[in-house]
Order: C-alpha cells, then sequence, then structure tokens
C-alpha cells in the first residue's frame, strides 16, 4: 500500500481560529428570542451559554487568538495529518488526485474536541461547574467528557436513545470519562417526557435532546450552562483548525484543491475543513469548490426551507434563520446519528443561500460501500458520518474518470468507526436500508413547525 501523509510541527499550528463572518456578503440575520420574537441580547443568551462564547457568536472579527492553555491541550493530538489516498485512486482508476484530513486521531476518535476544549475552558475560567449537553451519534459527546475531565467539570449528557442502543460504545466512553448519560427522550425533563406522552417508543432525535439538555442547565443554577457540538457560529468558529492547518498542507504537497468535501449535520466538521477556503474565495477570488454532504433521510439544505425556526423540538433555544426540515421533524434511525439534525447553521445557511457553497443529499447504502472501499484501499475505518463525504469524493473521482480530466480532491475524514462497528455488521448482514422521503412528508413536517413558530 502506498501512502503519502503531510505534516506540520506543532510550531506551524494555527494560533487563531477563522471567523467567516467578517468576509460573508452577506451576514447572518440574528438570533431572536424564543418569548419576545425580537433578536437576543448577549445577556439572555449568557444564561445559556458562557460569557466569552457569547461573545465568539456575536462577533464579526476576522481572527480571534487561540488561548495558550487550549493550544497546549490541541498539541496532544494536533496537527492532524494530510494524506494522499493513493490506493483510492487506484480503486477507482481516476485520473482524480484525492486527500484526506484526517480527524480521526483525536483521543476520542472525531474532531469534535477542537470545539470541546476551548467550551470547557472558557466555562470553567467563568466559574461553571456543571455542563448540560447533547449527542447524536456519540461523538460529540464523547468530545465534552473528556474535555470535561481536563478541567474538571461535571457534565451530564442527553444521548439521542436509538442511538445509545445502536452505539453501547460510545456510552460506555463517555461513561469511563467520568460523564452522566441519558437515553434521550427520558423522564428527567418535561420536554422528555413531553414526547413520552405522545409517542412512548420515541426513538429520539436532536432537537428532543437538545431540549432536555437546555432545560437541564436552565434549572440546575447558576453555576451550570448548556454546550453544543455544531450549529452556532462559536462551534464552527473552532473547528477552522482543520481546514487553516489543510491549507498549509496542500501547499506543502503543491496542490491546490478543486473541491473541498465535508459531511454535513449542523455544520462542525465542514465548516472545520470547509470555511478556510471559502475566505480565499470570498477575499482573493479562488474558485474551490466546496460542498456540503448530507443524508438523503435528513436533506435540510437539498429539500428543506429557509425560515426562521427553533433549534430544538420544545422550542426552547434561540430561533435562528436557517434551511430546516422543521423542529417537528423526525428523522429515520440511520446509523450517522451525527447527521440527523432538523437544520443547519445560519452561517451555512446564509452561504448555501447565497451559492457560496454547494449541497449534496446521499442513500445510506452508498454510504456504507464508500466506506468499505476506503477502508479496504486506505485501511481505515470511517465513522458513518464520515462515510458520506467519502462517497461524495467518490462520485467526484468517478466523474473525472467518465470525463477524462484532472481533478484534485479534499475530504474531511471527520471521525473513525472503531467505536461504530455494530453498524458495519447490520451493513453487512444486509439489514440497513436507504430511508427516502417524499414530498408530502417533507411538506407536513415544515409546516407544522412553521405553525407553531408563528403561534409562539
Amino acid at each position: 500500500m502506498r501512502t503519502k501523509k503531510y505534516m506540520l510541527s506543532e510550531s506551524q499550528m494555527p494560533t487563531a481560529w477563522y471567523n467567516i463572518v467578517a468576509d460573508m456578503p452577506n451576514k447572518p440575520q440574528p438570533p431572536l428570542d424564543p418569548k419576545t420574537g425580537k433578536p437576543i441580547t448577549e445577556e439572555a443568551m449568557c444564561r445559556i451559554f458562557g460569557e466569552e462564547l457569547v461573545r465568539q457568536e456575536f462577533s464579526t472579527e476576522r481572527y480571534i487568538e487561540i488561548p495558550e492553555q487550549v493550544q497546549e491541550l490541541y498539541k496532544i493530538w494536533r496537527p492532524t495529518p494530510v494524506v494522499r489516498a493513493y490506493n483510492l485512486e487506484r480503486a477507482l482508476d481516476t485520473p482524480a488526485k484525492i486527500y484526506f484530513k484526517n480527524e480521526g486521531t483525536s483521543p476520542a476518535g472525531s474532531h469534535k474536541p477542537n470545539t470541546a476544549i476551548p467550551q470547557a475552558y472558557y466555562n470553567a475560567k467563568q466559574g461553571i461547574k456543571y455542563l448540560a449537553t447533547e449527542t447524536g451519534g456519540g461523538q460529540w459527546g464523547s468530545a465534552m467528557a473528556l474535555a470535561c475531565q481536563y478541567f474538571n467539570l461535571d457534565l451530564r449528557v442527553y444521548m439521542v436513545k436509538v442511538s445509545c442502543q445502536q452505539k453501547p460504545y460510545r456510552k460506555l466512553l463517555m461513561n469511563a470519562w467520568g460523564a452522566n448519560v441519558i437515553p434521550s427522550p427520558s423522564d428527567t425533563t418535561k420536554a422528555g417526557r413531553d414526547v413520552l406522552a405522545a409517542d412512548p417508543e420515541c426513538a429520539g432525535n436532536l432537537g428532543i435532546a437538545i431540549s432536555e439538555a437546555v432545560e437541564s442547565a436552565l434549572a440546575h443554577g447558576e453555576d451550570t450552562r448548556y454546550c453544543l457540538g455544531s450549529v452556532m457560529n462559536h462551534v464552527l468558529l473552532h473547528q477552522t483548525v482543520i481546514g487553516e492547518e489543510a491549507l498549509r498542507q496542500m501547499e506543502m504537497a503543491g496542490d491546490e484543491p478543486d473541491v473541498v468535501i465535508g459531511c454535513f449535520g449542523g455544520g462542525s466538521n465542514f465548516a472545520g475543513i470547509g470555511f478556510p477556503f471559502l475566505r480565499r474565495n470570498l477575499t482573493e477570488g479562488k474558485k474551490t469548490r466546496v460542498v456540503a454532504v448530507e443524508p438523503e433521510s435528513c436533506p435540510k439544505l437539498t429539500r428543506g426551507e429557509f425560515f426562521y425556526d427553533y433549534g430544538d423540538t420544545a422550542g426552547m433555544t434561540p430561533m435562528m434563520p436557517m434551511y430546516t426540515l422543521g423542529h417537528k421533524f423526525q428523522p429515520t434511525a440511520i446509523h450517522a446519528g451525527g447527521l440527523r439534525y432538523h437544520g443547519a447553521g445560519s452561517i451555512v445557511s446564509q452561504l448555501y443561500k447565497d451559492g457560496l457553497i454547494e449541497a449534496v443529499a446521499v442513500p445510506q447504502l452508498e454510504t456504507f460501500a464508500a466506506g468499505m472501499l476506503f477502508a479496504n484501499s486506505e485501511g481505515i475505518i470511517p465513522a458513518p458520518e464520515s462515510t458520506h463525504a467519502i462517497a461524495v469524493a467518490v462520485r467526484e473521482a468517478q466523474r473525472a474518470k467518465e470525463e477524462g480530466v484532472q481533478k484534485t480532491i479534499l475530504f474531511n475524514l471527520s471521525g473513525n468507526g472503531m467505536i461504530d462497528l455494530y453498524a458495519y455488521e447490520q451493513y453487512f448482514a444486509g439489514k440497513l436500508q436507504d430511508g427516502s422521503l417524499s414530498d408530502e412528508e417533507i411538506r407536513q413536517a415544515i409546516e407544522n413547525s412553521k405553525l407553531r413558530v408563528n403561534n409562539r
């Protein structure tokens, strides 16, 4: 097997996060207070999130310095490598050159600690003692549990129930790092009890888990805050260490990507790999295509609508302008749990609305086939979420072959799948299915959500 890694030294690590809001031609509209319907104040946001994180949420500065303590913790696994996937190229018999940024090398196995560590740092610095969060596939919950260990914070994680069942070792990993994991929907919150009263067999979703985590944080007192792993501006900001490193590594390779690809749930790893490349499009006139890949069963960008919607099912979070399937949407129980979210972050939504990024939805079976091709050629078993990016990289490489053109492809391998082997067992046994949605199902979910938003 032939491979080529492009590595940076610790001294070459980024020392600042990139805030794309500074360069966007149309800034995202502000979030709205769910009680008043007016732009939410920083003071109101600070009751939910850490103070410095709220400042970053509203910031329009182009670069925000990474605290030294955060940089030191990043060095446990960063910089991460960019790898030329020669064997995948050979397997596809393509003239395209394929590179991937390997974020699966962190202790938690994914890109999520890039924001978990600064979120824990800023909350601990503020004097917060307890944090509450949610998790879909378990990667975010694992990362937050790890980060809380570094800063002596107690953590409660509401994990989507179907993911608890599908990914028991993710739960155990969080337990090993000291987190209290509660399957969601649960009877520990009003939001959870309301869902269970309507549907006792509800498999859960990220919107419900967010409602439970926010309710738990607000009920606990002034020493508790909520944190999350995607969607919000400050979360996407922290992930840009991925793309900042990748820019330098592609220069080391003497190559320039024609297309940059990331899987898409709420936007964290997609933004991480894509935003620094978009900066060059916006400020230098580059033409790099940046592609978000979502599940066919949860297609908020490709089939959703753009309007102000809640980030959670119960309507407790600020309302954000987003492409959404509606906060009442219940996705099918695909194994890429981190992508089963009804909406897209406001920054990504605005970029998509303005035609500055692309989006594509892929079916589950195609993603697992691409994941196995990658595992057999490059030797890494990818997380189910990451297989979505691989699937579109494969499509791009095949198109290059059909058209007889050279193309350079870069995708983000957002995490490894070593704790997701049950999903592959199901795939080998032929038990996985593609989850497609009718236009009527999507229309109904959106209309139900709009009705509630308008009648808040």
